[in-house]
């Protein structure tokens, strides 16, 4: 981490990207809470939408921050991580918010108080909204619920995509003990909105005031989620697209990325895809459940090239292949990024497919 003076030479990415994401002392809200008091606490200014889960927690926050532009508010939106760029997880009524701005706005008291990137990143976020007078923030969690820096929102609505297990060293061994972290972030009286059955006691437990079961379909999710905010009907948005989900980057080959990040991501992402043979680049995090998402994606073709994004918890390039070497006929290793999904698209030919995915990080880095 560069010194106070060090830092103050460099541009709001820089210094960002300087930064580590998880606290060195472990995980807590006391340090997002004093920085946002010197800020003079944004995310009291407006009302809010608060998003956790395992998967599709970004298509839920931006496809219901749209529906609720369309019913006539002006709308924040914050999501993580990022692809197209950090710029990306800071929006005001669908579009990306002056980043330099935003981190600037926060970046002397966060240095002070050794905030982290993501708390800084957070603050950023709630003080653009207040500084742009939204009527009404969504904001996405970023790990689990009851220790993430968002759990600082009094949020009316809180949704729970789903659950799966992940990060167990911070959430818990179980699918149970992660739902109860997520829904942490439930105020006294806020209404709930699930994509399962299974969490409703779970919520009531948590100080729901209402719960609401809905599909699990992300776009029901945030129909039900911006109705449940304005108490009233909302027209439904569809194809709100973001980067890295099921994005179709070219035809000759047919490339396409998604940040599948754990199993249940893969498996939506299978029931998705266009019938093809795929040739798969990938990276993985370590603490993911690596072998179940290989298994998985080997149903999609024979050719796996294994990868390692930027990330710092990214299994190794050789480890992985290794792994993948178990359920795919054919693996390679690149260590580059760039130079694994050239591999990929040389593999695949003018006629074949390519999936990249296993991580947003991977997807970040190549954008």
């Amino acid at each position: 981490m560069p010194s106070t003076s060090q830092s103050s030479k460099l541009s709001a990415v820089e210094w960002i990207e300087s930064l580590s994401p998880w606290p060195a002392d472990g995980f807590g809200l006391e340090r997002m809470r004093a920085l946002l008091a010197e800020l003079g606490e944004p995310q009291r200014r407006f009302r809010a939408i608060h998003v956790v889960g395992s998967n599709g927690k970004s298509t839920v926050t931006r496809t219901a921050a749209a529906m609720l532009r369309q019913a006539g508010l002006r709308v924040g939106a914050y999501t993580s991580p990022h692809v197209s760029g950090w710029s990306e997880r800071i929006q005001v009524d669908g579009e990306d918010a002056d980043f330099e701005a935003a981190i600037e706005r926060v970046r002397e008291p966060a240095q002070r108080l050794g905030a982290t990137q993501f708390e800084i990143l957070t603050a950023a976020g709630l003080a653009e909204f207040a500084t742009a007078r939204v009527d009404a923030a969504v904001v996405e969690a970023g790990l689990g619920g009851r220790l993430d820096a968002t759990n600082v929102l009094d949020a009316e609505v809180v949704v729970l995509t789903n659950v799966a297990l992940e990060h167990t060293d911070v959430l818990g061994d179980t699918h149970e003990k992660i739902a109860r972290e997520k829904l942490a972030v439930v105020t006294p009286g806020a209404s709930v909105v699930l994509g399962d059955e299974e969490w409703r006691e779970a919520a009531l437990e948590a100080g729901a005031g209402i719960v609401v079961v809905t599909g699990r379909a992300n776009a029901a999710l945030a129909l039900v989620a911006a109705e449940t905010f304005l108490g009233e009907p909302v027209e439904p948005v569809s194809g709100v697209a973001l980067p890295g989900r099921l994005e179709h980057r070219s035809e000759e080959p047919l490339e396409i990325w998604d940040g599948a990040h754990n199993v249940a991501g893969v498996g939506w992402l299978l029931g998705r895809l266009p019938s093809r043979r795929y040739v798969v680049v990938a990276s993985i995090l370590e603490d993911k459940k690596v072998d179940g998402m290989l298994e998985a994606l080997s149903v999609l073709g024979d050719a796996f090239v294994a990868t390692r994004s930027s990330n710092a918890r990214a299994l190794p390039a050789a480890e992985l292949a290794r792994r993948a070497a178990r359920f795919f006929p054919s693996t390679e290793v690149v260590e580059d990024a760039a130079a694994a999904r050239a591999r990929g698209r040389d593999l695949a030919g003018p006629e074949g497919a390519l999936l990249v995915t296993g991580s947003l990080y991977l997807l970040a880095d190549l954008s």
